[in-house]
């Protein structure tokens, strides 16, 4: 383990500037996260679990919400990431049960929670190609890396992770093989009839607008996200869980993602990056400042991100 990821016994999060950091902030992250909770949840354990324990029936936006602000902590959450880490690892250890195939399963199984990790770094590295654009070899193996880091933020022991992209494939392959099938979670996840509550997040106005509307908002928006779920899951995922595709649909999405490139470089700040991202870029910003200044003794900003986006 690198002493970059370890800080006395504690690990880190990912360096800012590095490739999770570019990614996961943007708001095109939020169409990436339906294919990697998905992918989860198509694990029988993982998937049993949710079903059996989570709220994400009865309180589907602030499951949503909480599971979010999970997440950029432990990219962009500093000291407060290792805290996280731990509040889950505390969270999980009573979520036990049986799966579909009548196997004991325990969330804090190594083999499940790294599971659950490990579907990250495929999503984001697939659909970075559509929305962002296609990494270079560098930049998937810094991002494998960066990948690692959070899940030692979060209990994941090195053993229990495969520790190189050479390694990873083949875990992954096997693990889609073997274990990953058409949960009852996955087709909820991707169902278009399942009823929806209206979002009770938000300025008063804008809820009661959005309760009024939701009977008309709510089936396109159940159409899109089943799209973008499937359509941003690497192809032998979905394959593995046995979604279908098709040329068309692969077209759709291609034109969609189009603009989607080229639209959200240009938003300002406040509205391409979410809230702790914006703080966290605010404040490295305020150190990359501070270095200029003669007398800063604050030593080095970090490097510079190694994401762009296509002019």
């Amino acid at each position: 383990m690198s002493t970059e990821a370890v800080r006395g016994d504690t690990p880190v999060p990912p360096p800012p500037g590095g490739v999770l950091w570019s990614i996961s902030g943007d708001i095109r992250a939020l169409l990436m996260l339906p294919a990697a909770l998905t992918l989860q949840v198509a694990h029988p354990a993982v998937g049993a679990g949710v079903d059996e324990h989570s709220v994400f029936r009865t309180d589907p936006w602030g499951r949503g919400e909480r599971s979010l602000r999970s997440l950029q902590l432990w990219v962009y959450g500093g000291d407060a990431a290792t805290e996280e880490g731990r509040r889950l690892r505390r969270l999980h250890r009573t979520i036990q049960g049986t799966d579909t195939r009548g196997r004991r399963y325990h969330a804090l199984s190594p083999a499940n929670y790294a599971w659950v990790h490990a579907t990250g770094f495929p999503v984001y590295q697939h659909a970075a190609r559509y929305l962002i654009r296609p990494l270079t070899d560098a930049q998937e193996r810094a991002l494998y890396r960066e990948w690692l880091q959070v899940g030692r933020v979060l209990g994941i022991r090195d053993r229990d992770m495969p520790q190189t992209i050479e390694e990873f494939w083949p875990y992954f392959r096997k693990v889609l093989a073997d274990e990953i099938e058409l949960t009852v979670v996955v087709e909820e996840l991707i169902a278009t009839d399942r009823p929806v509550p209206p979002p009770d997040r938000g300025p008063l106005p804008v809820r009661l607008l959005l309760k009024a509307l939701w009977p008309v908002l709510f089936p396109p928006l159940a159409r899109f996200r089943r799209f973008v779920t499937i359509g941003l899951m690497p192809p032998e995922a979905r394959e593995a869980i046995g979604l279908e595709w098709t040329d068309a649909q692969e077209r759709k999405l291609r034109r969609f993602c189009a603009v989607v490139r080229r639209v959200v470089p240009v938003l300002p700040e406040r509205l391409r990056y979410l809230p702790y991202a914006r703080r966290a870029r605010a404040a490295r910003r305020e150190a990359v400042r501070g270095d200029a200044r003669p007398g800063w003794t604050g030593g080095a900003p970090p490097a510079p991100g190694v994401i762009t986006d296509p002019t």
